[in-house]
């Protein structure tokens, strides 16, 4: 399988290194397994003939002209966090000749993925409009404010559509490298994933903080302030349209487009969030956390928690070192 790398400048470092080393190791493992017939041919290669990491490295590229079309595009992330940065990065004409790349390439056939903030990169060229997508999770306001035709799910790790293939946050390279890897053989990416030391993470929701998105739109962080007063009681879109002075319409407009859930979606997932720091941090049962939050009894909060973040009340306490069960 010939996979092709595609780095920008500012590349970054952790994200490069994850997918290459992920199939190196991969190749050195898949005779052990009896796959010694998939073999992933990498190439790093730019749209400029010299390319450096956002620490400084120097990366050594093939140009991406002339090359034959490859089976799969992958694009590591641009080591830029914030939007006011990551904004800059994506106005280069280095990224605007990358998309046009992706495009031909994609419309050839090979598959297209890319991780972190590079699914900025791959939206800006239209081909995930009406797919769905994930992205880093505290970008997810900045990628639907810049890409409303995308149906966005930040608490994804890996979200495949079509020939597209989008990942999470940072260190999802190595979740979009073991996935590609999975697609050819199960056995060796579960054995590449031991020799890496890695568990399945099927969402990025246990990492994603809340409050850190509200603070992307006024209307969305009084709302927030507002709900986590109000945790232990019912909801009210009325009631937290008059506490952050709008009408509900709005309200529900505004989180819609920010967050890309309603108000009371948002609400439960507070609820959920205090649940768990509560598990982790003391040692009350899972029925007192659940009154705490405003769920009627423990077996309504143990389902959601499994739904949100994919891990049982158990496990989340066991990572923690709590002592006391339910």
């Amino acid at each position: 399988m010939r996979i092709y790398v595609l780095t920008l400048h500012n590349v970054f470092d952790t994200g490069l290194a994850t997918l290459l080393d992920t199939f190196s190791t991969a190749n050195a493992l898949a005779k052990s397994t009896g796959t010694s017939s998939t073999r992933f041919e990498v190439m790093i290669i730019g749209v400029r003939p010299r390319v450096r990491t956002s620490q400084g490295l120097s990366v050594p590229v093939r140009p991406a002209t002339r090359l034959a079309r490859p089976d799969v595009v992958l694009v590591p992330a641009v080591g830029a966090k914030m939007p006011e940065t990551l904004r800059v990065a994506l106005e280069r004409r280095d990224t605007a000749d990358a998309q046009i790349l992706l495009r031909n390439w994609f419309d050839a056939g090979t598959l297209v993925g890319a991780a972190c903030t590079s699914t900025f990169v791959l939206a800006g060229s239209s081909l995930l409009d009406g797919h769905h997508a994930t992205t880093s999770w505290w970008l997810a306001p900045f990628f639907r404010e810049r890409y409303p035709h995308v149906v966005l799910d930040e608490s994804q790790m890996i979200v495949h559509a079509s020939r597209l293939v989008t990942a999470g946050a940072a260190l999802a390279h190595l979740d979009l490298a073991l996935w590609l890897v999975r697609r050819h053989s199960p056995a060796l990416a579960t054995l590449t994933a031991r020799y890496l030391v890695v568990d399945p993470r099927p969402s990025q929701a246990a990492f994603a903080i809340p409050d850190h998105l509200a603070h992307s739109d006024p209307f969305v962080e009084r709302f927030e302030r507002w709900a986590r007063r109000r945790l232990a009681d019912g909801f009210s879109l009325d009631d937290a349209a008059h506490a952050v002075a709008t009408s509900p319409r709005t309200l529900t407009r505004r989180l819609q487009a920010v967050l890309g859930k309603s108000p009371l979606a948002y609400f439960q997932d507070l609820r959920v969030e205090h649940a768990i720091h509560l598990l982790q941090t003391s040692t009350r049962s899972v029925d007192q956390i659940a009154t705490q939050v405003g769920y009627a009894n423990g077996g309504t909060l143990r389902t959601l928690i499994r739904r949100k973040i994919g891990r049982g009340v158990r496990e989340l306490r066991v990572r923690t070192g709590s002592c006391s069960w339910p």
